[in-house]
């Protein structure tokens, strides 16, 4: 006599691997893989990149103090400009932790530190801390903050959900779309603050020794290995000039004073440092 079995009522699909596989088991094998999202995946994000989100929010506490300085709604200008500048601070130093996690008091070690752009800001906002307020100086702070912080915050916007915020998607992707503009006009910043701290000494507003410190930090700048538009900058600058001075209908004396100027600032130009392997 043949038993007849009762046939499953559970419904079967193929799977990636090519074999029938039960859809109840595959629901919840993707249930199981399924990452969390929201605010679970916000908190179990910052306490894994606790770095990376201490970054993200000195370089919002930069942007904000930047708008408190120039629409001053709440608070002293004076002292949001000076917050500015320790947020900067701040930001640069724990960058610099990020890539020089170990610290060792040798030559190779300061070689490495003084290659690091971060090191460079740190060095740039410890040079206006002690100056008067230059409104000029928290135009390339604040610009590489508004790039930075963008960048991180699609980041932690992902973890929320694709489709959540899109006007600050919306706002970032403008910035990114900007971002090699933005460069350029924080090369062209870091530049003409050069001349604007020699005035500053006449203005009372710096000290004798701030535009050599400041030079220092441009020369910096000018060597910088992971940023090459204050090179670029000054290439542009110095073609723009040359260009300028050679046009047929400009007068001698105008024409040897431009000329003097780019031979005087290729002078002083530091020699490039060879890539680092």
């Amino acid at each position: 006599m043949v038993i007849l079995k009762p046939v499953s009522t559970r419904k079967f699909k193929v799977g990636p691997d090519g074999f029938p596989c039960q859809m109840g088991d595959r629901q919840e094998n993707s249930e199981q893989t399924a990452q969390p999202r929201g605010f679970e995946a916000l908190k179990i994000h910052t306490l894994e990149h606790k770095v990376d989100v201490a970054l993200w929010t000195t370089r919002l506490l930069t942007i904000f103090f930047t708008l408190a300085y120039f629409i001053p709604l709440f608070g002293n200008p004076y002292n949001a400009y000076y917050k500015v500048l320790m947020a900067n601070a701040a930001t640069s130093a724990l960058r610099l932790h990020q890539r020089l996690p170990g610290v060792s008091f040798d030559r190779e070690f300061l070689s490495r530190l003084l290659t690091e752009d971060s090191c460079h800001y740190l060095f740039y906002s410890l040079i206006f801390l002690y100056v008067a307020p230059v409104t000029f100086a928290l135009m390339p702070v604040f610009l590489f903050s508004v790039i930075h912080f963008s960048s991180y915050s699609l980041t932690l916007l992902d973890l929320m959900g694709h489709n959540s915020w899109w006007g600050a998607r919306l706002l970032i992707s403008l910035v990114e779309f900007q971002s090699r503009n933005i460069l350029r006009l924080i090369a062209f910043s870091e530049i003409f603050l050069m001349p604007y701290t020699v005035i500053l000494i006449f203005l009372g507003k710096a000290g004798l020794l701030t535009p050599f410190v400041y030079y220092h930090f441009l020369s910096q700048r000018y060597n910088s290995q992971r940023n090459p538009y204050t090179r670029n900058m000054f290439h542009e600058l110095r073609n723009a000039v040359e260009g300028m001075a050679n046009k047929p209908n400009m007068p001698g004396m105008v024409r040897n004073a431009l000329m003097s100027i780019v031979a005087f600032t290729c002078r002083l130009a530091p020699p490039q440092r060879p890539a680092q392997q």
